[in-house]
Formats: structure tokens, C-alpha cells, sequence
């Protein structure tokens, strides 16, 4: 063993891709691979000087777009755009401000049913969501990024395509579907190899 200083902790976390509504009410879409579910209660770790944060604080409603693996070039392409005019100063050098990011990565918007912000309709599983709280987060190393939030949301409704359910069923079937995994700043889908299964599955 070693003593490291990683600059991130993504020890393999699936990608999310959250609406939220601007000032304008036309819809932001931010990639986060920071979030964690316990039933159908989600919190999404997201930075202070983010558009999400801002999108959240104003207008307590989200969409949670889960995007497949194949497209994680098209996630990419979202990673150096923000909704953010004037970009912040942390993120100038390496960020430029884009109204509309569904154009800019290639997502089509389909409307909600109980939230205002649009679904990404190519995402395969997308989750209407409204927020309960937002919690500051300290640490010194997060506070050299800005400072982060904890946006604590409850799913509202699932929308899910068919072929990743089990005998169309509401059962997200686990040997079809694979989230986009961010493993150290690396992109991966699951392995097709399944290890086991808990006792409640």
C-alpha cells in the first residue's frame, strides 16, 4: 500500500444527465457523475458555480436522464459547455457558455408529464424528480473547486424504454441494462459478466 492524493474519488459512478429550467424557462442539461439513490429519495452532488445549482435553488424541479453507454460521446460533449454567461472564473480557461446543449451534444427534448423541465429523450431511463433540500458541503479540497451542494430530490415518476424491462414488467431487467460508468475520469459500460446476485433481487 501507498499513500495517494487522487484529484477525484470516481470510484466508478454511473453518469446522469439532470434537466433543470432557466431563468427563461427553456431547459439546462448538466452531465454529474456525483448522485446515490435510497428508494426513490436521490441526492445529486453538483458544484456551487454550476447552472444546475443556480437552475435548482430558483426552480426546485429536475429530470434525471440516465444515458446508455454508447452514448458517452455524446455526454462528452456536454463535459466543457455550461449554462453559466459569464463562465465562472474556475472554469474559464477550460469552459465555454452553451444555451442550448441538447443541439450541442445531439439529445432531442421531450416533454414531462409532472415536472416543467424537458426529458433527453434518447436517455433510456428518464426520472421526473422535485427537490426536497439543498445542503452545503464543506472540505478543503472541494472548497479549491468552489465549494459543492447537496441537492436531495424524490423521484416522482420512472420512465424506462422496454427492452431493458423484464416481461414487461416494472422491472429494470440487470443483464440488459448498463449504465454509463465514470471510473476515474475514464468512460465504462458494466461487464457482461454477471458475479452473483444479493438475496432480495
Amino acid at each position: 500500500m501507498r499513500t495517494v492524493e487522487p484529484k477525484i474519488l470516481y470510484f466508478g459512478t454511473p453518469v446522469a444527465l439532470i434537466s433543470s429550467l432557466n431563468e427563461d424557462n427553456s431547459t439546462n442539461l448538466s452531465p454529474i457523475s456525483s448522485f446515490w439513490a435510497l428508494g426513490w429519495t436521490m441526492t445529486l452532488g453538483l458544484l456551487n458555480d454550476a447552472k444546475l445549482a443556480e437552475n435548482l435553488a430558483r426552480h426546485g424541479e429536475c429530470v434525471v436522464n440516465l444515458p446508455a453507454p454508447s452514448m458517452w460521446q455524446m455526454v462528452e460533449k456536454l463535459a466543457p459547455l455550461t449554462g453559466r454567461d459569464p463562465v465562472p472564473e474556475l472554469k474559464s480557461k477550460q469552459f465555454k457558455t452553451e444555451k442550448d446543449k441538447f443541439a450541442a451534444a445531439g439529445f432531442s427534448r421531450l416533454d414531462s408529464e409532472l415536472v416543467r423541465p424537458m426529458r433527453a429523450a434518447e436517455c433510456p431511463i428518464q426520472m421526473e424528480a422535485r427537490v426536497l433540500s439543498l445542503h452545503e458541503m464543506g472540505g478543503t479540497k472541494l472548497a479549491e473547486l468552489g465549494g459543492g451542494l447537496v441537492a436531495v430530490v424524490e423521484i416522482l415518476r420512472v420512465h424506462a424504454c422496454e427492452e431493458f424491462l423484464k416481461d414487461g414488467s416494472d422491472h429494470i431487467n440487470p443483464n440488459k441494462w448498463s449504465p454509463l460508468v465514470y471510473n476515474f475520469r475514464h468512460y465504462y459500460d458494466l461487464s457482461d459478466t454477471e458475479l452473483g446476485k444479493t438475496f432480495r433481487a
